[in-house]
């Protein structure tokens, strides 16, 4: 099953995630299908930047977003 979830990519004690798209047998950091967009919980308010024609196409594909990345969408629109 495919989903878009995130990809941990940050500093120790300095969080920054990358929204990807990856296969829901891989690890958290493994092999990805395709990036689309970054997350970056430290800034105040957070940033999120996204794809929202891909993240369309993607969930129109059949991918499930993770109830993080859910929520995250949904703050970007």
């Amino acid at each position: 099953m495919v989903k878009i979830r995130l990809k941990r990519v940050g500093a120790k004690k300095a969080p920054f995630y990358h929204i990807v798209v990856a296969d829901s047998r891989n690890a958290r950091n493994g092999k990805i299908i395709e990036q689309l967009g970054t997350y970056n919980p430290m800034t105040e308010p957070s940033t999120i930047v996204l794809d929202k024609e891909k993240v369309a196409q993607w969930i129109k594909n059949g991918a499930k977003p993770t109830d993080t990345v859910k929520t995250l969408i949904e703050k970007a629109n």
